[in-house]
């Protein structure tokens, strides 16, 4: 392993693996958005994405990659949606069994589709001690393979796989935006756009009640997350100490925003771009929108990861 987790032979390894698996995921553009933001966006679409999120690639790439001998056991992980989705997709395609912690206040609707891919599930309290506790108990007894939900490098590395497609299907481009939660997205991202477009600056986005990631780039240290509270339900967790590594040296800067500025970006989307992104994935156009990102001078044109649409339609935020 070199210095990072992974490496731009790995993304591209990963995108071999997904190919003919995955979707290679629309890019849209949106005139009102551009006219409101000042600048020409590209939004990789990831809402399309099998399992309906950019997880899908993590998890296939992880799974996919196993040997036999690992996979033969199963597989699981902790996770309060998206990548437990992923996981157990690719576990049930696998034909192998799936262990996912879930905390109890998951959205209904990621925890019915993970019982839609057979996975076997277990409740635990919504803390990330709790999450932690009970995988490590489960993969004692099942002696199933653990694939983290982003510090795993096959899962950065797949991840990284949309910021590829976006920049050879886009080209050029001044930046690059997208959501922090673990960092497995945005670490991904970084190792693929900086190999293939060394000058693009890149930014992540975080909600002001989830943001460790935009502190621990303050203090220059890994900071863990202290009780978050936003709408941002895939956004809650602490970063892993790949994905920081990563996130340290790559990152321009990252803006925070309220749940409220998070509401009025995805209300923007599903109204002009009608389509459907839940609010995790609403915090870059979020961040993009905000007076402190207009300030800034030479970006014109902007690669934004909409990274899911998950949402729970009986308890929209809007």
């Amino acid at each position: 392993m070199g210095k990072y987790a992974a490496s731009m032979e790995d993304v591209i390894a990963a995108s071999k693996r997904i190919k003919g698996h995955g979707h290679r995921t629309p890019i849209l553009t949106n005139k009102t958005i551009n006219q409101l933001t000042g600048k020409k966006i590209f939004f990789k679409c990831e809402n399309f994405q099998k399992i309906g999120a950019f997880k899908f690639r993590g998890g296939w790439n992880a799974i996919s990659s196993l040997s036999d001998e690992e996979a033969k056991k199963g597989v699981c992980t902790h996770s309060s949606g998206n990548h437990a989705q992923a996981v157990a997709y690719a576990a049930m395609k696998r034909n192998i069994p799936a262990y996912i912690v879930m905390p109890e206040n998951a959205p209904k609707v990621k925890i019915q589709a993970v019982e839609g891919y057979n996975a076997k599930i277990t409740l635990c309290k919504p803390t990330l001690k709790a999450r932690r506790e009970t995988l490590e108990k489960i993969a004692e007894k099942t002696g199933a393979y653990v694939v983290h939900p982003f510090n795993e490098p096959k899962v950065i590395a797949g991840q990284g796989t949309a910021a590829l497609e976006l920049i050879e299907d886009v080209g050029d481009l001044d930046a690059i935006c997208a959501p922090i939660g673990g960092g497995g997205l945005m670490s991904g991202t970084c190792i693929a756009a900086k190999d293939m477009l060394p000058n693009v600056r890149l930014f992540g986005a975080e909600p002001k009640g989830a943001d460790d990631a935009y502190r621990s780039l303050k203090e220059g240290k890994l900071l863990p997350q202290e009780n978050p509270n936003t709408i941002c339900d895939g956004l809650l967790t602490s970063m892993g100490e790949n994905t920081w590594n990563i996130l340290k040296d790559h990152l321009e800067d990252i803006i925070t925003v309220d749940d409220e500025e998070v509401v009025t970006a995805m209300r923007l989307v599903w109204e002009r771009m009608k389509i459907i992104i839940e609010p995790s994935c609403a915090t870059p156009l979020a961040a993009v929108l905000t007076p402190e990102f207009k300030r800034l001078e030479n970006i014109e044109t902007i690669g934004i990861i909409l990274t899911g649409g998950n949402v729970d339609l009986s308890k929209l935020p809007f």
